[in-house]
């Protein structure tokens, strides 16, 4: 019911009456007013006058199933579509719908995460209503091999997505932190399963600071979001339209080759910390060298002191700026 008092709201471009509605709906005015308050709970601004009804003045900051489907411009990314209230976290609800038989391409929205997932086990904070919580579903034919470049994708999309829908300048952490003005935007986590040695599926999980104020004490001197860096609110249903947008056309261009041939010079281009010294931590101890950039395969090219190169692999370590997160 609530998806049909949306749609005529909307169709209408005016006031439609309370009673109007309870008597083509069948349902009382009691019914139509719960459904009124839950799109405003949802971020529709719905303007109430007595004697005229209801009149959607704005779509606000909505993320619902009825709002992107009528954004998405995509293919074939998100023609299968689920947003939550709430989830322990998009990439486990993706998961449980991987293996349920959901189809490549299927994405996964949520309000909120109670356990969001970050890199090496860390939590994500995910406040409700704020970000972009969200992971979409592929299966992929090629080896598991190639499958650890989708992340360093999935970072080039968020980064032009972010700069289609805001114009606010940001970079890639390698592999695939969102960074702008030296502070953490964006995390991306990548799973897969497999079985005998072929990838049954992957999924992409990416979380944006979207209209976030502000943020624990532990990670407020790192972290930022589009609305403190850009001073104003984005509509995260247009910014999730872009990213996937963007995704698709990045994808296309990896399955030609299966490496980053095609997109290296991009990445690179983006890269924050490209020609700086970092530092590498790796189980077998801390080292700094200059970043060159990645290679055809993803990983980031490093010179050591002695102008020898190492090859650092994602996932095997981290990297950070000798003198800061970056």
């Amino acid at each position: 019911m609530k998806a049909e008092i949306l749609k005529r709201l909307r169709e209408a471009g005016g006031y439609v009456s309370g009673q109007e509605l309870c008597e083509s709906l069948g349902v009382s005015r009691t019914a139509v007013w719960k459904c009124i308050r839950q799109l405003e709970d949802e971020g529709y601004v719905i303007e109430a006058v007595r004697n005229r009804g209801y009149r959607l003045e704005d779509s606000g900051d909505v993320l619902s199933e009825q709002e992107l489907g009528k954004l998405l411009s995509t293919r074939w990314l998100g023609k299968n579509l689920a947003v939550f209230d709430e989830v322990d976290s998009t990439n486990n609800e993706a998961r449980r719908m991987a293996e349920k038989g959901a189809v490549e391409g299927t994405v996964i929205l949520a309000a909120r995460q109670t356990a969001g997932k970050g890199r090496r086990g860390r939590s994500w904070e995910s406040p409700r209503g704020t970000g972009i919580w969200m992971s979409f579903l592929l299966r992929p034919e090629f080896e598991p091999a190639h499958a650890s470049m989708l992340t360093l994708t999935a970072a080039m999309a968020v980064a032009k997505g972010i700069r289609r829908a805001t114009g606010l300048d940001c970079q890639i952490k390698w592999p695939n932190d969102i960074v702008i003005n030296g502070k953490k935007l964006c995390g991306i986590l990548t799973e897969m399963s497999t079985e005998d040695n072929q990838i049954r599926y992957v999924v992409v999980g990416i979380g944006i600071n979207v209209n976030i104020t502000e943020f624990p004490e532990e990670i407020s001197g790192t972290a930022t979001s589009l609305l403190l860096e850009s001073g104003q609110p984005v509509r995260r249903a247009i910014l999730v339209d872009h990213v996937l947008s963007a995704w698709e056309e990045y994808y296309a261009e990896f399955l030609k080759t299966l490496d980053f041939q095609n997109l290296r010079e991009e990445y690179n281009a983006c890269l924050v910390n490209v020609g700086r010294q970092v530092k590498i931590l790796s189980p077998q101890g801390a080292w700094t060298g200059v970043s060159l950039g990645i290679d055809r395969e993803g990983q980031l090219l490093v010179e050591k002191p002695d102008g020898s190169m190492e090859t650092v692999v994602s996932g095997e370590v981290s990297v950070r700026g000798v003198y800061g997160y970056v």
